[in-house]
């Protein structure tokens, strides 16, 4: 059995609970501005970030190291960050696999298109212009 499995529904969405802890822990020793920037990643990164528990933690753990270093450094949020919040968190979450219903359904919808568009060589090959 998994530590997922053992764990039930939290450990599945964050991972282990000491690892979440010291994440929240880190958090709450920045500057106020700056917890408040990974807050917020955090609150996207909860709906739309890898959703198996140790690539989460993972994911977290270097946000939380990222905004560190910038803190330390004094470097600006805006350059953390740039223009588009949106655009770097998804970025960020590229970098880590996705588990659970979102890849699942990210893989159905290729998998169907493809299909519809005759590229699997199937029935529909070469009939992409024609009605049904």
């Amino acid at each position: 059995m998994s530590d997922a499995e053992k764990g039930g529904f939290v450990a599945k969405v964050i991972g282990d609970k000491r690892r979440w802890r010291q994440y929240k822990a880190r958090v709450k020793q920045l500057p106020p501005n700056y917890g408040a920037a990974v807050d917020a990643m955090e609150r996207y990164l909860m709906h739309f970030g890898p959703m198996d528990g140790d690539n989460a933690s993972s994911l977290f753990e270097d946000v939380a190291d990222l905004f560190e270093r910038a803190a330390a450094d004094g470097t600006p949020i805006r350059e953390i960050v740039g223009d588009d919040p949106v655009e770097f968190a998804d970025a960020l979450i590229r970098n880590y696999s996705k588990g659970g219903y979102v890849a699942r359904e990210q893989k159905r919808l290729t998998s169907a298109i493809a299909r519809a568009a005759g590229d699997d060589g199937g029935p529909t090959a070469g009939n992409e212009g024609t009605s049904r």
